[in-house]
């Protein structure tokens, strides 16, 4: 787990699915809560000037790339590694591990369908899992106190948040000593869904998106 590259000043672990895995294993049954981070292209874009903010994310227990961009970006060759992300290997073989063990979740998300979605797929794909609550979180209506204590009185095992940078971040960095939770796993918005785009839909801004990564780690390899 000591491999890493950095992206925008943010320190992203490379590690294998199975490795990452066994890592939050080890999260689960301790506190306090450890968090662990799926960064994606867009959160990277999001936060790139938010010094205070990458201060805080360098304490998280695991950074995680979640999205393939980022890894083409870092000019990451490993063949295996690339359709771990694509797939989001690590996050299904979690959920399959929650699922087994009956845990309970919290569900933080960005908006009522995307909760209903969330949930819907749960219960489809691994009904073993409980889930102690769900909110809906805004930039406009936080509510940390209110949160915090939804999440507690749920006795949550784990709190899945799917919500936009830098909001998901901020969050769990003012509200982390707060929390009874075990793991925190931060994955950006929609991480779950299956898109299906029109023919060219979105192509120039992700062809942007990966151009400045890629110039960001060029520039941090200097």
């Amino acid at each position: 787990m000591d491999s890493k590259m950095n992206v925008f000043d943010i320190e992203i672990n490379k590690c294998p699915a199975k490795e990452a895995m066994k890592a939050a294993i080890g999260y689960l049954g301790s506190m306090p809560v450890s968090v662990i981070e799926m960064v994606t292209a867009e959160g990277l874009m999001r936060i790139n000037e938010a010094q205070e903010l990458k201060e805080g994310i360098s304490q998280f227990d695991l950074v995680l790339a979640g999205d393939k961009m980022i890894l083409e970006a870092a000019e990451v060759t490993d063949r295996k590694y690339l359709q771990e992300t694509e797939g989001q290997v690590f996050l299904k073989m979690f959920l399959r591990y929650l699922h087994k063990n009956h845990k309970r979740v919290y569900l933080l998300v960005g908006s009522e369908e995307e909760g209903q979605q969330f949930y819907d797929y749960l219960q489809k794909n691994y009904s073993g899992i409980q889930v102690a609550g769900l909110a809906k979180v805004s930039a406009e209506d936080r509510a940390d106190d209110m949160l915090v204590n939804a999440i507690n009185g749920g006795e949550a095992d784990c709190v899945f948040a799917s919500l936009p940078a830098p909001l998901e971040q901020e969050f769990i960095i003012r509200n982390r000593s707060r929390l009874d939770a075990e793991v925190w796993l931060g994955m950006g918005p929609g991480i779950l869904s299956v898109r299906r785009r029109g023919f060219g839909e979105g192509r120039i801004a992700r062809f942007v998106t990966k151009y400045i990564l890629k110039k960001e780690v060029e520039k941090s390899k200097r």
